[in-house]
């Protein structure tokens, strides 16, 4: 599949994106924008959360994963499972009974202005950077595979990906995303399921015969419990797991805010309940196919691709669907998976962005009405030369697996945010409000000298994703110190 196949095909795709956003825009109001009217169906909102949560990432980097780590992100998923119950049974009812739009306006209520501004800078941060991370993924693929032969510069790449979301978005926001994610789910999950089959058809094997081989056997293990010093022991991966899934669905903006379009909390939680069941199936199968990506590399010599002379296990994948002359079913299916798991995350991310900085950050709801569109707008194109500086950025700067290297971010940036929904939640007190900025930025920095930590000062004990729970926790333990007796009931 060449250059000029693969941007025909991207061209279609974001033709029907756009064919989308024409019907789901055509009110532009600020209400369908962030809440979507509170009108979407839940089912829908469940299927298309799938494709949001995996993203490209998990498309292309938790195969490539497989060969060092072999299955051990299943550790990390069960424990996803776990932090999905959390948050239907803890979280949603109380973001419907408070009948926010952004989850943030809990922290004002319980709190005061100063925790509310820590609580959506901690997001915004966040959310910035994991976006950044999932369209880096797919720009490097662009990049590696269509637009060096035209000798394209990176930093363009960048700029035509987030300009051609922005392009579908900026009508209808939300309301658009939960219809475009559930389309990009359903190419994802095709693309996965196709390719495991022409791989396996052209290793000479069947599905059952795959799944009882030996070769499947030297990737395939999933627990790992000889030492609690190891980066992915099983109860370090599963608390981590269930504690990055509070904060990085639970306590974030943009997967909440897919949420919060439900009619209902019942909804809502169906939704929630029976999206996570579904994610686990289908981890697994992300997982399976990357052992099959390694064991055919394997069998017909095909070596891990470079980038600026480094190897890239995260580029296996597109290595064998595009050039390993497997036909132009799975390059087609690749490709369209590609774009549909990374831009069914990052287009909700600009979404939920500029709902942040328009309700957080800006006050929208105080201004006239009749500026309040017109700032919008403003701040979308804003949140997307954002993003396109910080993907760029991190091609100088990034070292690692993409997966890990997003997981880790969320451990330090996540942490107040844990902290504070749990003193709220779980205590009755208030909080001297205007010194909750000095106990996180001290709990990060702590946060961050542990993390550094070698190995050797620990008695060998590797510091993994425990590293957020432990961030949490400081938190928490910092907000005691600044603690005040409650007055009257508190928001909870």
């Amino acid at each position: 599949m060449n250059a000029s196949h693969i941007l025909l095909l991207i061209g279609l795709y974001f033709a029907l994106l756009l064919l989308i956003s024409y019907f789901t825009g055509k009110n532009d109001s600020n209400e369908d924008f962030f809440k979507a009217g509170q009108s979407s169906p839940w089912y829908l909102v469940a299927f298309g959360m799938i494709g949001a949560s995996l993203s490209g990432v998990t498309f292309i980097s938790v195969p490539g994963w497989v060969e060092s780590s072999q299955f051990s992100y299943m550790q990390v998923v069960f424990g996803y499972l776990a932090g999905y119950v959390v948050i239907a049974l803890v979280l949603m009812p109380l973001y419907y009974r408070l009948g926010v739009t952004s989850i943030y306006e809990y922290l004002e209520q319980r709190f005061g202005w100063v925790s509310y501004k820590v609580g959506a800078l901690s997001f915004f941060i966040s959310r910035v950077l994991g976006a950044a991370f999932r369209l880096f993924l797919v720009a490097i693929v662009l990049q590696q595979f269509v637009f060096d032969a035209w000798g394209v510069p990176f930093e363009a790449t960048v700029v035509l990906s987030i300009a051609l979301i922005w392009v579908y978005t900026f009508r209808g926001g939300i309301k658009t995303i939960v219809w475009t994610d559930t389309l990009q789910t359903l190419f994802m999950l095709l693309a996965v399921g196709l390719s495991i089959y022409f791989i396996n058809q052209s290793l000479g094997w069947s599905l059952a015969e795959f799944l009882e081989s030996e070769e499947l056997g030297a990737y395939s293990q999933i627990l790992f419990t000889d030492s609690l010093a190891d980066k992915n022991h099983l109860v370090k991966s599963f608390l981590g797991g269930m504690f990055i899934t509070i904060c990085m669905t639970g306590l974030d903006q943009d997967m909440m805010q897919k949420n919060l379009t439900c009619r209902s909390l019942g909804d809502a939680q169906k939704n929630m309940l029976s999206f996570s069941a579904v994610l686990v199936v289908v981890n697994l199968v992300f997982l399976l196919l990357g052992a099959l990506l390694f064991i055919y590399a394997d069998r017909f010599g095909i070596g891990t691709p470079l980038m600026d002379g480094t190897p890239k296990p995260d580029l296996l994948f597109p290595e064998i669907a595009l050039n390993s002359g497997l036909g132009p079913v799975v390059a087609v299916t690749f490709m369209l998976g590609l774009i549909a798991a990374a831009y069914s995350s990052a287009d909700s991310a600009l979404t939920s962005l500029t709902t942040s900085f328009c309700v957080d950050f800006m006050g929208i709801a105080r201004m006239p009405a009749n500026l309040q569109k017109r700032l919008r707008k403003r701040v979308h194109i804003g949140m997307s030369l954002l993003l396109i500086g910080v993907v760029i950025l991190f091609k100088y700067v990034l070292d690692r697996n993409v997966i890990d290297g997003l997981l880790t971010v969320a451990t330090y940036t996540y942490g107040p945010l844990l902290g504070l929904f749990s003193f709220g939640i779980l205590t009755p007190y208030a909080l001297k409000d205007s010194r909750v900025w000095i106990v996180a930025l001290v709990v990060i920095l702590l946060v961050s000298l542990l993390a550094n930590l070698p190995p050797e000062l620990l008695g060998g004990y590797e510091i993994g994703y425990e590293l957020l729970p432990l961030n949490g926790l400081l938190t928490f333990l910092g907000l005691l110190l600044i603690r005040r007796k409650p007055v009257g009931d508190p928001v909870v």
